[in-house]
This record gives structure tokens, sequence and C-alpha cells, in this order.
């Protein structure tokens, strides 16, 4: 067969295997088609089908067609992170600072402290979850920082499903969730910083801070149509030059997404534009993801790590929401709804733990463990907070700041 009939075999199995068993059992309520892909991608990666069949996983995923699917992975990524940071409404959050902050920073800040504990806990154990290149407290932040990370993507996703999107609540966990996403990349970029390119890194920071405020003034003097064009080479401009300062190129995708304006862009173009990517190019990403899992240390090592990873993300979360609800008066139980939505992880987390890869931050091993406490984490939201029935099918709009109930 050809390098092209292998690839295209290849994308015929991205696409069908997941859907298919997504669809056969009906697992939407539980675990959206996205969260069903990641898995798909797992299952694909050499831990499992590279275990069971490694002939056909070497004929399959060759270096030309895994060469060929991450230039398409690349692409797609820097798209959906770069349509989440416009879509960053941190003018809103910052209008309702008050209880956003209070909110957004016991949210954040309790899973990080659990989940640097856990990775001194697990650094202690073994040496093989840190990266080669990684300082130790490179490594436990970017680990603390996994567990407190909330997908903005998947949970507006879910928010849809809940039918509270539009409503006070939605609006208020978009709120919230907008604060962490900012701490988490501000965050990450400290994380990333190279102290052997930090003339590059600052040269790159000043220089990203001058050429927005220009591409700013020249965006509201396009029309839509050159916005859209103009925006994309926006971004691969960012992205290029994040990655050649050391810091990442989705870290420069995020960033380019952000200094521009929601409002500047048709929402319901924007909405097409991130269903479709997700639709259409995000599953060749979660199979690179996969392909990057692996279970060298032994899958009941990596199966603890990724326990107490989860442990500390879910737990920090609802300490975290709850502290915050007492503080602010919320009635009893309001915490619970929230903590658990504002504990979806799913494709943040992926971006997040495969830049930490990427670097050398992490290991193969504590990749793996990340990934299966990003899924598992992801799963538990829906059916916890359909259970606690303060958040019907079709919820009514909450009170600002206040119950959930009407």
């Amino acid at each position: 067969m050809s390098i092209t009939e292998i690839y295209l075999l290849a994308m015929m199995m991205i696409f069908a295997v997941p859907y298919l068993v997504w669809r056969l059992l009906n697992s939407d309520n539980v675990a959206p088609l996205v969260v069903v892909q990641i898995v798909g991608g797992v299952l694909l990666g050499p831990g499992v089908l590279g275990a069971a069949y490694p002939g056909y996983h070497a004929f399959v995923f060759s270096p030309q067609v895994t060469l060929a699917l991450n230039g398409i992975a690349w692409w797609a990524v820097m798209v959906f992170v770069w349509i989440a940071g416009v879509e960053l409404d941190l003018r809103q959050a910052w209008r309702h600072r008050g209880e956003s902050l209070v909110v957004a920073g016991m949210a954040l800040v309790t899973p990080l402290l659990l989940g640097v504990g856990v990775a001194l806990v697990l650094l202690g154990w073994q040496s093989d979850w840190i990266g080669p290149r990684a300082h130790t407290w490179q490594f436990v932040t970017g680990v603390g920082m996994g567990c407190a990370v909330t997908a903005l993507p998947i949970l507006v996703l879910f928010l849809e499903k809940l039918g509270v999107l539009r409503s006070t609540l939605g609006q208020r966990l978009l709120r919230y969730a907008s604060f962490d996403d900012l701490a988490i990349w501000g965050v990450l970029a400290l994380i990333l910083l190279d102290w052997e390119r930090i003339g590059r890194q600052g040269l790159f920071l000043c220089g990203f801070g001058i050429a927005a405020w220009l591409v700013r003034r020249v965006m509201v003097r396009l029309q839509e149509g050159d916005r859209w064009y103009a925006s994309l080479t926006w971004l691969l401009a960012c992205s290029f030059l994040s990655d050649w300062a050391g810091l990442h190129y989705m870290v420069g995708a995020f960033l380019a997404g952000v200094v521009l304006d929601a409002g500047w862009f048709d929402r319901a173009r924007m909405d097409a534009l991130r269903e479709q990517v997700l639709f259409a190019f995000m599953p060749v990403f979660f199979l690179s993801t996969g392909l990057k899992t692996t279970w060298t240390v032994g899958a009941e090592t990596v199966f603890v790590a990724a326990g107490l990873l989860m442990a500390a993300s879910v737990a920090g979360k609802l300490l975290g929401v709850g502290l915050a609800g007492r503080m602010l008066g919320w009635p009893r139980g309001d915490a619970r709804v929230i903590g658990w939505l504002l504990q979806t992880k799913g494709l943040i987390e992926l971006i997040f733990a495969n830049i930490l890869l990427d670097k050398q931050i992490i290991s193969n091993q504590m990749f793996t463990a990340m990934l299966l406490m990003a899924i598992g984490s992801t799963m538990l939201a829906l059916p916890m907070v359909r259970n606690s029935h303060l958040v019907p099918a079709r919820a009514p709009a909450a009170i600002p700041g206040g119950p959930l109930r009407e």
C-alpha cells in the first residue's frame, strides 16, 4: 500500500471507531463524542493497540503517516486555542470582578496546592515522572496547574447540554472559568521561561504588546470578511514567534486570540467555525495525543498516579468552590453544582499536558497519568450535576451571584 492509502486508512480509523462506539453505547449523557474521541486516541495509541497488535500499529501509524497527522493536529489545535482566546470575555468578568475573583481564585488555588502535593509524593516515589529538562519547581507547578485546569470549550458544551448556557448561571460559570484560564496560561508562560532564551522571550513579550496594539487599531478599520483572514495571519505570526522564543506555539495562539474582541466577528460564524474544527480536525489531534501515551513504568503505576491526580483535582475544585460559596453566602448545594461544572478538563488539559511534554517538563508516563485524570474527571461532571437535582435538563436563570434556583 502507498503512504497515501495508509494515511487514509488511519484517518478512517480516527473518525469511524470513536463515533461508532459513541453511537452504540449511547453515552452522550456521560461522555460526549469529544470525550469518546479522546479515549479513542488513547486506545489507538501504543499503550493499547500498539501493545495488542504491534505489527499492525507500526504499519498504520508509520513515521511518515504520523508526521502527516501531526501537521493537521498542529493547525487544528492552534485554531481551536485561538478561538478560545477570542471568546474569553474579560470585560464581562471584570465587571463582576469581586465575586468572580473570589470564586475563580479559590477554584484555582485549592486544586493547585493539592496537585503540587501529589507531584511531590510521586517524585518521592520514583523519578520517572519528571521530564529530562525540568527543574523540580517547574514539574510540581505544572502538575498542580494541570489539576486546576477548567476547559472553557468543554464547559460551554456541557452548559449547552444542560440548557443553561445563556442563563445567569451559565454566564457566571463562564466568568469564573475565564479568570482561571487567564491565570493558567500566565503560569504556563512562567513555567516555560527558558533562561537560555530569556532575551528572545523578553523581545517577544515586548514586541507582542506593541504588535497587539497595532493589530487592534487595524482590525476595527477592516470589514468583517477581511478580519477573518487578517486574524488567521496574526495567529500564525504569534504562534511562530512564540515558538521561536521558546514559549510554545500554543501560547502564542492563545495570546493572538485574547487581544481580539469577540464582537468583531459574527457570533454564528464563530460558533460554526469552532464546531467544524472540533468535528473535522480535532479528532486528529486526539489521536496524535494518544500516540504519546506510554505504560513503560507499568499500567498499574500509571493508574495509581492518575487516581491521585484525579482525587486532588476533584476534591480541590469542590473544596475551593465550597469555601468561596460560604464566603459569598450561597445556598447549600449551589457550590457543589458549580464545583462539578468547573471540574471539566477535556481539551484544555490535553493541550496543557502536551505543552509540558513537548518542553520535556513531564515524562511520557506523567503525560499518560494526566490524560487519564482529564478523561475521568470530565466524565464525572455531567452525571454528578444531574444527580444533584439542582440543575434540571432545562434550568431556569439564576440570580447573579446568588442561588441557582428561582
